[in-house]
C-alpha cells in the first residue's frame, strides 16, 4: 500500500507543473460525458419514432369492420397475426427507449452535474493554493529586494564615512555624523537580512508543502475523479448493450409468432372456403339443341349461355311455378334488398340463415331478461318491503312487445329461407337448351313468361318469382336477345339515340359490347326488363343494360322519355 501510495505521489508530483493541461483534459472528459448522453438520448428518440411508425403501419393495415370476412381465410388471419406481433415488436422498442432514458440518460445527466461541481471544487482548491504560493513568492521577492537595497545603502554610508574620516579638513562633528549614519545603515541592512532570511525559510516550507502536500492531494482527487468518470462511462456502455439484450427474448417470441402464423396457412382450406362462400346454387346450363333451319320459320330466338330457354319446355317448367335466371352483370349501387334477392340462391340462403340466427339470439336475450324480471316480481310479491311488484310490469310489457316483433321478423326471414330452399336446384340430368320457333302467323303464340323477370338485369338481381297474372295471359312473346340471323331480314327502324355512360363487355349471346361515351342508335326501348336494344351499324345490333346508357328517344317515340 505504501509503495502504491509512493508511486501515485511520484506521478502526481510529476504533474505539478501541468495544472492548466489537467484542467483542459478534465473539461474535455465532462464534454465527452455530455456528448455520450446526447448520443443515447437521440438513440432513444429513434427507438420511439420507430416504434410509433411500426404501430401506425400496423394500425393502417388492420382489417376494417367492412372487411371482417377476411378472417375466414388462414392467409388473412396469418397477416393479421403478424400485424399484432408487430405491435408487440414496437412495444419492445418503446421499452428500449424507456430503459435508456431511466438507466442511462437520467443517471448520466445527474452524474454530469455532480462531476462539474466536484471538478470545480478541486480546481478551486488548486487555484487557491497556487495563488497563495505566488503571493508568498512575491513577498519573498520584496524582502529580498529590500535586503539588497539596504545593503547597498549601508555600503554607500560606510564609504562616505571613510572618506570624511580621511579628510583632515572635515570637522570631527561631520565625521561623527557620518559614522553614526553608516552604523544605522548597517543595522538596517542587518534587520533586512534577518527578515529576508526568516521569510525565505517560511516560503521554502510553504513551497515544500504546496508541491509535496497540497497540490499532490488536489491532483490525486482529480485523478480519482477522472478514473471514476471513465468507469462510469464503461458502466453506461455496458448498460447500453444490456438494454438491447434484455428485449431480445421477447423480440424472438414475436418473430416466432410471425413464423407460426405463417406456417398455419392452409391453401386447401382457403380455396374450399372460397368455393363455399361463392357457390351460387344454380344448375349448369344444358346442351344446346340442334335448330333445323330447313323448316319453314319466321324467327329464331336463342338463349344465352346463362339463361333458361324460352321454348315450350320452359312454359312447362314455368307452369310449375319456378324459373331459375342468373343475372350476370354488375349491380347498380343502391340499398340492399331486405330479402337478399340480389344474391344467388346459395349465398342468399346463407345470408338469410345468418339473419335468422342473429334474430334468434336477440329473442333469447329478451327472454332471459323477461325471466329475470319475472323472478324479481315473484320476490317482490313474497317480500313487498323489497319493492313494488307493479313497477316491473311496464318493462315486462315492453319486453313482450319486443319478443313479438322479433318473432314476426324471424318468421318473415324463415319464409324467405323456406322459399329459397324449396327453389334450390337439385342435381339431376342437365336440362337441354332449346330455341323458340315462330313458324307461321296461324301458330299459337307461346305463353309470355314475364320477360321483365327472365332477362338479365344490370342491377345484379336474381329473380326467381314469376307473376301468375302474366302466366295466365296469352300474348306473343317479344323477341329477347335475338340471333339477328339473316342480313336480308328487315331491319327495325331507329327510334332514338343513346350514349354509353359505362363500358359493357357483352359476352353473352344477344348482347353487344359498348365502350364508355360511345353513341348508338336505339331500335327498341326498355320494356321494363332493364334492357334496351341498340344498333351500331347495319351489321351490329344487340341488347345493353338500360342503366348503362343515356337514352334520347325521338319526339315521335313514346313520350320522348330520357332514361339515365
Amino acid at each position: 500500500m505504501d509503495i502504491f501510495k509512493g508511486e501515485t505521489m511520484l506521478k502526481v508530483q510529476q504533474l505539478r507543473d501541468q495544472f492548466d493541461n489537467l484542467e483542459k483534459h478534465t473539461q474535455w472528459g465532462i464534454d465527452f460525458v455530455e456528448k455520450y448522453t446526447k448520443f443515447v438520448k437521440e438513440r432513444s428518440e429513434i427507438e420511439l419514432n420507430y416504434a410509433r411508425q411500426i404501430r401506425n403501419l400496423s394500425k393502417k393495415y388492420q382489417p376494417k369492420k367492412k372487411d371482417e370476412d377476411e378472417n375466414k381465410y388462414t392467409w388473412c388471419r396469418s397477416f393479421h397475426s403478424t400485424l399484432n406481433e408487430m405491435n408487440d415488436y414496437a412495444g419492445q422498442h418503446e421499452v428500449i427507449a424507456e430503459n435508456m432514458t431511466s438507466q442511462i440518460i437520467a443517471d448520466l445527466t445527474r452524474y454530469t452535474q455532480e462531476l462539474k461541481s466536484e471538478r470545480k471544487a478541486y480546481f478551486h482548491d488548486g487555484r487557491k493554493a497556487q495563488q497563495q504560493i505566488e503571493s508568498s513568492w512575491k513577498q519573498l521577492e520584496a524582502c529580498k529586494r529590500k535586503f539588497e537595497r539596504e545593503c547597498k545603502e549601508a555600503d554607500r554610508a560606510q564609504q562616505y564615512f571613510e572618506k570624511l574620516d580621511a579628510d583632515i579638513n572635515v570637522t570631527k562633528a561631520d565625521v561623527e555624523k557620518a559614522r553614526q549614519q553608516a552604523q544605522m545603515r548597517h543595522q538596517m541592512a542587518t534587520d533586512s537580512k534577518n527578515e529576508y532570511s526568516s521569510y525565505l525559510q517560511r516560503f521554502n516550507q510553504e513551497q515544500n508543502e504546496h508541491y509535496y502536500t497540497i497540490i499532490p492531494s488536489v491532483f490525486q482527487k482529480i485523478q480519482l475523479m477522472e478514473e471514476k468518470r471513465i468507469e462510469r462511462i464503461g458502466e453506461s456502455l455496458k448498460t447500453y448493450a444490456e438494454v438491447d439484450r434484455q428485449i431480445l427474448p421477447i423480440i424472438g417470441k414475436c418473430l416466432d409468432g410471425m413464423t407460426q402464423s405463417a406456417e398455419s396457412i392452409e391453401p386447401k382450406t382457403d380455396s374450399s372456403q372460397v368455393i363455399e362462400s361463392y357457390k351460387s346454387g344454380f344448375e349448369p346450363p344444358g346442351d344446346v339443341e340442334f335448330e333445323d333451319y330447313g323448316q319453314a320459320m319466321k324467327r329464331t330466338v336463342s338463349e344465352t349461355s346463362l339463361t333458361n330457354s324460352r321454348s315450350d319446355s320452359k312454359v312447362d317448367r314455368s307452369s310449375k311455378g319456378k324459373t331459375k335466371t342468373l343475372w350476370p352483370f354488375k349491380k347498380n349501387k343502391g340499398s340492399t334488398p331486405e330479402d337478399f334477392s340480389h344474391l344467388p340462391p346459395e349465398q342468399r340462403r346463407k345470408k338469410l340463415q345468418a339473419k335468422i340466427d342473429d334474430i334468434n339470439k336477440d329473442i333469447q336475450k329478451e327472454m332471459d331478461q323477461r325471466d329475470a324480471l319475472t323472478k324479481m316480481k315473484e320476490v317482490y310479491v313474497k317480500n313487498p318491503q323489497m319493492g313494488d311488484p307493479n313497477s316491473v310490469d311496464p318493462r315486462l310489457a315492453e319486453i313482450a312487445n319486443n319478443i313479438d316483433k322479433l318473432q314476426m321478423e324471424a318468421q318473415k326471414f324463415e319464409g324467405w329461407l323456406a322459399e329459397v330452399e324449396g327453389r334450390m336446384p337439385v342435381k339431376s340430368d342437365p336440362p337441354k337448351r332449346t330455341s323458340v320457333l315462330f313458324e307461321t302467323q296461324n301458330s299459337t303464340p307461346p305463353t309470355n313468361n314475364n320477360c321483365a323477370q327472365d332477362r338479365e338485369s344490370p342491377d345484379g338481381s336474381y329473380t326467381e318469382e314469376q307473376s301468375s297474372e302474366v302466366q295466365n295471359k296469352v300474348q306473343p312473346e317479344p323477341p329477347e336477345f335475338d340471333e339477328f340471323d339473316d342480313a336480308d331480314e328487315d331491319m327495325l327502324p331507329t327510334i332514338g339515340t343513346c350514349k354509353a355512360i359505362y363500358p359493357f363487355e357483352g359476352h353473352n349471346e344477344g348482347t353487344i359490347a359498348v365502350t364508355e361515351g360511345e353513341l348508338l342508335y336505339v331500335i327498341e326501348e326498355d320494356k321494363g326488363d332493364g334492357w334496351t336494344r341498340v344498333r351500331r351499324n347495319e351489321e351490329e345490333e344487340g341488347y345493353v343494360p338500360t342503366s348503362y346508357v343515356e337514352v334520347f328517344l325521338d319526339s315521335s317515340a313514346k313520350g320522348a322519355i330520357t332514361y339515365i
